[in-house]
């Protein structure tokens, strides 16, 4: 009972940080320079299609019944039709998440695969060359940017190899997981680094704690240690770097997905940008509002998991 309390408060408490979101990409987009009827009707256009169009949008009202106006469509989970195809943006949103969340969930894999055994290797071999090699590979590859990764695999596995397609979605399932992959692997090195060296010290510290000892005293199973004792302590910091690391692949999607050339959220808000579609950038953001602060609850839920002493209340 306690815990279902405890998650309905905390979306209660979602509530005034969705609108506070919900003002601030109203007003934030609305400093964008340039006039969005210039860039969907060119330089050649007239007064009078542009005050059309002007009227389509809404944008002619005052800025208190745009935003009024708004609130209201947004609260019935309508954001209006977007400028460039026309559609509604809530069909558009329904569509590029599918290939957004795709890429994070393959993201998030890839991290784990790489980030728990490197991270646990590490922590284990902390004070050895091959501990100190892992942890100076780990600096090298935060240090550099995800978009050149991207270009180098694409150029290597995409244009040298033929392994892998460096652009597009597919129209199969198969084709969708295939051209997921370099995209994925190269969202995952940066997240992947930061775990290993959190990894690296947690593991090291829990080695040297007395209820580590007194396990393999007892005579228990290396594995169950490394397991039971080991790495699911490690895994209440690293939930917590995990979470901000799929905050941080949402919005490392507009770059991969933009560099990829995948019809995601990321490239969506890229070009509805640089297009000033007010009603699709609207939607993006308040989507990836959501998303994150869902992300936050269930990384709280999760806490109480690992860690029997974290209550939900």
């Amino acid at each position: 009972m306690k815990e279902i309390n405890y998650i309905l408060k905390r979306v209660l408490q979602m509530i005034p940080v969705l609108l506070l979101v919900m003002v601030l990409i109203f007003a934030l987009i609305r400093f964008i320079p340039g006039d969005p009827a210039d860039v969907m009707l060119g330089a050649r256009a007239t007064e009078e299609s542009r005050a059309m169009l002007h009227a389509k949008m809404g944008i002619d009202k005052p800025i208190y019944e745009q935003f009024f106006l708004f609130m209201k469509n947004c609260l019935r989970l309508d954001f209006g039709e977007s400028i460039l195809s026309g559609e509604p943006v809530s069909q558009i949103l329904a569509r590029r998440f599918q290939v957004t969340a795709s890429l994070t969930g393959m993201t998030a894999l890839f991290t784990m695969l790489l980030a728990l055994p490197i991270g646990y290797f590490s922590g284990v071999n902390k004070h050895n060359a091959a501990g100190k090699a892992v942890n100076t590979s780990a600096l090298v590859v935060m240090a550099v940017p995800a978009f050149w990764v991207g270009i180098l695999l694409m150029y290597f596995f995409g244009l040298k190899l033929h392994w892998f397609p460096i652009s597009g979605w597919g129209d199969t399932f198969g084709e969708h997981v295939w051209s997921l992959i370099l995209p994925a692997f190269t969202q995952s090195l940066g997240i992947s680094a930061l775990l290993i060296r959190n990894m690296q010290n947690e593991v090291a510290q829990i080695f040297t704690i007395d209820y580590v000892d007194f396990a393999r005293s007892k005579g228990l199973a290396p594995m169950r240690v490394r397991v039971w004792y080991i790495l699911r302590n490690v895994m209440i910091s690293t939930t917590t770097l995990f979470s901000i690391g799929i905050a941080s692949m949402l919005g490392g999607s507009v770059i991969i997905e933009t560099v990829f050339s995948l019809p995601g959220l990321g490239s969506l808000i890229m070009s509805s940008i640089l297009a000033r579609d007010y009603p699709a950038v609207q939607g993006c953001v308040i989507l990836f509002a959501v998303i994150i602060m869902a992300v936050n609850l269930l990384t709280d839920i999760l806490y109480s998991v690992l860690d029997p002493r974290v209550k939900l209340q």
